[in-house]
């Protein structure tokens, strides 16, 4: 009965508002009452009558700024409200209502409809109540009307009163993040969350330190996600999200194992508590039992539509056979490998339903997104593996998948490995014709070497020791390292604690004058760390001198807590500049961190 009283209620209250809306004057809504009101509750004309007077109480008025016009209840014996002419108990008095009225709902409603101007004065009077502005906003928020949703939500948050925020507070506070993330208002993000630390609830301050936390993962700035996590967990310590958020940050690290310990001690923690709902604790014992699995399963299902097809591609790569030989020339510029008539013929098969083309003047891009058409692309190429006979086939996928998936550790093993495995017997075949280089330039052959960056990549956070495998070996048959896989080489030994190896690797590179510009405060400063971590602290200090001459920012952003981000840092970095400096510390001062006594090191010896 509940449910069919909401309906009523809201079909005849966005009724009732279209009437007052004509000239804003009550007679009007009762004339409209009368006539129409009786057909949302199957012909009840008393029902409608005593609720019109109800909702006209609390529909705010554009000809009066927006407050409202209440009426005055009568008492028992005076004339009813209605109009009806009859007293009032025995008219509108003697209904009783299915169900309870929200004092709110004419506003939320009226949000909904108001557009441009209009809405923006509405929000501007600061008459709206909280839960009306929360509601409105949730609704545009979820039917994808989001810049109405910001506009609506920003006003729950401006100058709130912190201690009675509505219902649902949290989910909106998480849909502002996102819209701000969405369409790039990182400054309107930072102030949100900035506004909450220091005002907002115990409860929204830890929704906004998990946020925190994400935002940094997804920027791959572990150093700072790791920060987030700790003033989350103070906050918020029986936060079930902290358990999945937990096994997130630890797998970005690299620490399979303890991710796993982690999961299960946070499953006996809040079993034990007996307070969470059944879901929630099914979720935990699956984290508990395989972190990476677990996250990886619930990202795909997350996916809508796509879900089922990538779950389809999941055990595809998984009985993948092993793929048949490619042809190799030898020349006097090296190998070259040209696509084969059968190879062309899979990948035009492929194109017929994946159109993006990739870009050949990027190293990972394509000229258009490809999941835009993923619902076509995925079934087709689960219902025809053999198209993945075709590097170009694979070249294509791989940069798909990297660009979608490429950052989450988790999805490394089920879709990232299976193709590097094949790429790799590819990439030995040309390996075993010693003596000869893949040149990128050479007829087919950048298809090989930009799967294998993208797989690199792909692979780097969920499958470090394999993505530095399939590095060292396109290094070894690209000599030139026209991919730039010698800085993610290098900090991948540094993360595996293979010191020597990432010193001898940095040494050669600078030696034979093989770093580009953009890599090379990486690469100087993955050697810095090295020497200190080896102990050789007279070359460590000339090395020093040697990254500040190249970038005087990178010592101080680097040691410094809570340094402010440069402006630009997210855009390509000018070598010296405070954004190249920025860019290093997010990528890798987790290292720096996690070394004993270095980033004090850095600050006494820093020449500034």
């Amino acid at each position: 009965m509940l449910a069919v009283w909401v309906e009523q209620l809201l079909g005849f209250a966005s009724g009732a508002l279209g009437a007052i809306r004509e000239d804003e004057r009550y007679p009007t809504l009762m004339a409209w009452a009368r006539e129409e009101g009786p057909a949302h509750f199957e012909d009840d004309l008393a029902t409608a009558q005593a609720l019109a007077p109800e909702l006209w109480s609390q529909t705010p008025l554009e000809r009066l700024d927006f407050e409202c016009e209440p009426l005055a209840r009568p008492g028992d014996n005076e004339p009813c409200w209605c109009d009806s002419g009859l007293r009032m108990r025995q008219c509108c008095g003697a209904v009783s209502l299915p169900g309870h009225v929200p004092g709110h709902l004419m506003w939320m409603l009226s949000l909904r409809e108001w557009k441009g101007a209009t809405l923006k004065a509405a929000l501007a009077s600061g008459l709206a109540p909280s839960q009306a502005l929360l509601e409105a906003g949730l609704i545009a928020g979820e039917s994808g009307q989001r810049g109405r949703a910001q506009q609506i939500l920003e006003s729950v948050f401006d100058n709130p009163d912190w201690d009675n925020l509505p219902d649902q507070a949290e989910p909106a506070f998480e849909i502002l993040v996102d819209l701000y993330q969405e369409r790039g208002f990182n400054r309107k993000r930072q102030a949100l969350l900035d506004a909450v630390f220091e005002h907002g609830p115990l409860s929204l301050r830890g929704v906004a330190l998990e946020r925190l936390c994400l935002l940094h993962l997804d920027n791959d700035d572990l150093d700072s996600a790791r920060a987030a996590f700790v003033r989350a967990q103070q906050a918020l310590p029986d936060s079930p999200t902290l358990a999945y958020i937990e096994a997130m940050l630890l797998l970005h690290e690299g620490n399979e194992e303890e991710a796993a310990e982690r999961s299960r001690f946070w499953y006996r923690r809040l079993a034990r508590q007996g307070d969470l709902e059944p879901e929630q604790l099914e979720f935990l014992a699956e984290l508990a039992a395989n972190p990476g699995a677990t996250l990886a399963e619930q990202l795909l299902n997350a996916e809508a539509d796509l879900a089922e097809p990538l779950v389809s591609l999941q055990s595809l790569m998984q009985e993948l056979p092993e793929a048949p030989s490619l042809e190799f020339q030898r020349g006097e510029d090296g190998l070259t490998y040209h696509a084969s008539a059968r190879d062309m013929t899979h990948y035009a098969a492929f194109q017929a339903v994946f159109v993006a083309q990739v870009d050949p003047e990027a190293l990972l891009g394509f000229d258009s997104d490809p999941w835009l058409q993923a619902e076509e692309w995925l079934p087709a190429l689960c219902a025809n593996p053999e198209w993945l006979d075709s590097p170009a086939v694979v070249e294509s996928l791989a940069l798909a998948l990297t660009s979608r998936f490429g950052s989450l550790p988790w999805m490394a093993p089920s879709l990232f490995e299976p193709l590097a495995r094949r790429l790799q017997g590819w990439l030995a075949q040309a390996h075993a014709l010693q003596g000869s280089a893949l040149v990128w330039e050479n007829a087919d052959n950048a298809v090989l070497l930009r799967t294998g960056l993208a797989l690199v990549v792909g692979m780097e956070r969920g499958a470090r020791q394999h993505s530095r495998q399939l590095a060292e070996r396109l290094l070894a048959l690209d000599d030139q390292d026209s991919l730039g896989l010698r800085e993610l080489v290098l900090d991948q030994l540094l993360r595996e604690g293979r010191n020597d190896e990432a010193l001898t690797l940095s040494g050669e590179a600078m030696a034979d004058d093989q770093v580009e510009s953009g890599a090379m405060l990486g690469m100087m400063m993955g050697r810095l760390l090295a020497l200190y971590r080896l102990g050789r602290y007279d070359e460590a200090n000339e090395q020093l001198q040697r990254v500040y001459q190249h970038n005087r920012h990178a010592l101080v952003l680097l040691y410094s807590d809570s340094p402010r981000e440069p402006s630009g840092s997210s855009t390509e970095a000018a070598p010296g500049s405070p954004a190249e400096a920025w860019q290093y510390r997010t990528l890798m001062r987790d290292q720096w961190r996690s070394t004993p006594g270095a980033l004090e090191w850095l600050s006494t010896r820093d020449p500034s």
